[in-house]
């Protein structure tokens, strides 16, 4: 149960971030490709993680056992990148133990930030989502753009974008441990 949900949500997460880094790079020119992708990374990571906590709220050595693996997501992704990168550039300088650190704690402070947002256990509904994405695209735009973050985003339509990942993650969480329970139920009957 755990892998499926795992790697459910994090294919989920790694799709929706490349969805919404790239719409926001193709029409906010100026935007900082590495910014975008750090910051759009961390707020999805921590809003995927509180749509599965919420999907698993009646499973809980399930959530406890999913929990760590969806928060780690931002740094398991980045080493990835970081490796693809070493291979392109054939440096190895990349994954050295001071280049690595520094990545991680700007990610934390990243991945913070929304953690803030998005409280635990609580699914991200509408406005909850609006407002933290709000932040977010205040967050990856270049100074001086002639509208507000809000505005852009509406103009974009990436909420719901984001909004129908998460509801696809809640329902699946939800599923998967309802099924698990039913599974369990049967064995017990027939025992």
């Amino acid at each position: 149960m755990i892998t499926s949900i795992v790697a459910f949500c994090s294919l989920g997460a790694l799709n929706v971030t490349q969805e919404l880094a790239g719409a926001i790079l193709r029409d906010i020119e100026g935007a900082d490709p590495d910014v975008v992708a750090e910051e759009t990374l961390c707020l999805v990571a921590v809003v995927t993680l509180r749509a599965a906590q919420a999907g698993l709220r009646d499973a809980p050595e399930a959530a406890a056992a999913a929990e760590p693996v969806l928060a780690a997501l931002p740094y398991t992704y980045r080493r990835y990148l970081t490796g693809l990168d070493m291979l392109d550039r054939n440096d190895p300088s990349l994954a050295e133990p001071a280049s690595v650190e520094a990545v991680d704690r700007r990610l934390q402070r990243k991945q913070r930030f929304y953690e803030a947002q998005f409280p635990e256990a609580t699914f991200p509904g509408e406005e909850m989502l609006t407002n933290g994405m709000e932040l977010w695209m205040g967050r990856i735009s270049p100074p001086k753009l002639p509208e507000t973050p809000s505005r852009r985003l509406r103009k974009m339509g990436l909420a719901g974008l984001l909004g129908a990942h998460l509801r696809v993650t809640g329902a699946y969480c939800r599923s998967v441990s309802a099924s698990e329970k039913a599974g369990a139920g049967d064995e017990t009957r027939n025992a």
